[in-house]
C-alpha cells in the first residue's frame, strides 16, 4: 500500500486526525523514507549519473584507451578509485546520503578489472587476441582472474560500507563468471549455446535463491535483495526464454513458468517477476495468435474472454482478500510467512 500525502489530508479531513498531526506526519514519512530508492527526480539523476560514470568505465570503453599501455590504464583506474573511496567516505559519513555514496563505492568495484587488466598488461602477462573493451562483449576463460578480484573487492566495500547498491557489480561479475568458467565445468572450450542458455537459467534461479535467503535474513530498511533478485531474474528468465521448443507441450511449459513467476512476485512484493512473468506470458499468447491460430477468426474472441474472465478472478481476489491470503499463509513456512507479512 502507497501512502500519500492526499490521503493523510483525507483522514484529517474526516476527523480522524488534526491537521497538525496529518502535517508532522508526513513530514515524519517524507524524512523516514529519503534514502529509499523511488522515482522522485533526485534519485533518479543519482542514479542515471552514476550509470553513465560506471558506464564509461566498463560499457563503453573505448579502444582508444589502449594508447596508454599498461600501466597507463593501472594508475587511471586507480586514481579513479582513490577519489570514489574519497568521495563515498564524504557522501555517507559526513553529509549522510546513503545512495549517492552507494553509487559511488559501486564505480569503484567496477573499475576493480580496469586496473586488473592494466596491471597484467604492464607486467606482460596479457595474451594478445583480447583488449579490455572485449569483456563486457565476449565470453572468454582469461577473463577470470579480473572477476576474482572484483567479487574480493566488492566483499570488501559491502562489509565496509552495507550499502545495497554494491550487489549491483558483484551480481553483475558473478553472471560473467558463470558463462566464462562454462567450458572448465563441462569440459568443453566449444560449448554451445543452448548449454550456455542453461548455465544462465541454472546459475539465475541460484541468485534468486541467494536474494530469497539475502530477504528472510535482512530486516532493515535498505533493500539489499533488491539487486541480486534484479539479475537473477534476468538470468533465469532470459536463459528460459532463449531455449525454444519446438513442442506445443514445450512452450505451454513455458507459459506455466512465466505464470508462476507473476505468482511469486505477487507473493513476495516484486515487480521484477511480475514484469519478466508478464512479458514471458505475452511472448506466448503472441505465438499463439501469430503461429498456431494465425488463421482462426475465433482466437481473438476466445482470448478476450480469458481476459474479462481473469478481470472478474481480481474482482473476487478483492472481495475476499484478507480471507484468502490468511489461509494461504498457514501453508508457508514461519520465515517465508513473515517476511511476505513485513512486504505485504
Amino acid at each position: 500500500m502507497e501512502l500519500k500525502r492526499i490521503h493523510l489530508e483525507e483522514a484529517s479531513a474526516r476527523g480522524l486526525i488534526s491537521a497538525e498531526q496529518a502535517e508532522g506526519l508526513w513530514r515524519f514519512l517524507a524524512e523516514r523514507t529519503r534514502d529509499t530508492p523511488s522515482f522522485r527526480m533526485t534519485h533518479i539523476l543519482y542514479y542515471l549519473g552514476g550509470l553513465i560514470a560506471i558506464g564509461a568505465m566498463s560499457l563503453f570503453m573505448t579502444l582508444g584507451w589502449e594508447i596508454f599501455g599498461g600501466w597507463g590504464i593501472f594508475g587511471i583506474a586507480l586514481g579513479y578509485g582513490a577519489i570514489g573511496l574519497w568521495l563515498t567516505e564524504r557522501l555517507l559519513n559526513r553529509k549522510g546520503l546513503p545512495i549517492p555514496a552507494g553509487i559511488l563505492a559501486a564505480l569503484v568495484i567496477a573499475l576493480t578489472p580496469l586496473a586488473v587488466y592494466g596491471l597484467q598488461e604492464g607486467l606482460g602477462w596479457w595474451a594478445e587476441g583480447r583488449v579490455y573493451r572485449d569483456y563486457h562483449v565476449f565470453i572468454d576463460w582469461r577473463w577470470v582472474l579480473m572477476e576474482l578480484a572484483t567479487l574480493a573487492v566488492g566483499a570488501l566495500m559491502l562489509w565496509r560500507y552495507r550499502l545495497p547498491f554494491l550487489f549491483m557489480p558483484i551480481a553483475v561479475t558473478l553472471w560473467y563468471m558463470s558463462m566464462d568458467l562454462a567450458p572448465f565445468l563441462f569440459g568443453d572450450e566449444d560449448l554451445t549455446w543452448d548449454l550456455r542458455k542453461l548455465v544462465s537459467l541454472g546459475f539465475g534461479l541460484l541468485m534468486i535463491v541467494f536474494a530469497l535467503w539475502v530477504d528472510l535474513r535482512d530486516h532493515r530498511d535498505r533493500d539489499f535483495a533488491f539487486w541480486i533478485y534484479l539479475f537473477g531474474v534476468i538470468a533465469f528468465w532470459g536463459g528460459l526464454s532463449l531455449l525454444r521448443s519446438e513442442s506445443e507441450l514445450g512452450r505451454f511449459f513455458y507459459l506455466l513458468i512465466n505464470l508462476g513467476l507473476i505468482l511469486v512476485g505477487a507473493l513476495l512484493s516484486r515487480r521484477v517477476f511480475a514484469v519478466f512473468g508478464g512479458l514471458g506470458v505475452a511472448g506466448y499468447l503472441g505465438h499463439l495468435a501469430y503461429g498456431l491460430f494465425k488463421d482462426s477468426a475465433l482466437f481473438p474472441f476466445a482470448l478476450s474472454a480469458l481476459g474479462l474472465l481473469i478481470i472478474y478472478l481480481g474482482i473476487v481476489w478483492q472481495r475476499h482478500e484478507v480471507r484468502i491470503s490468511q489461509g494461504l499463509r498457514k501453508w508457508l513456512p514461519p520465515a517465508l510467512r513473515a517476511l511476505v507479512e513485513r512486504r505485504g
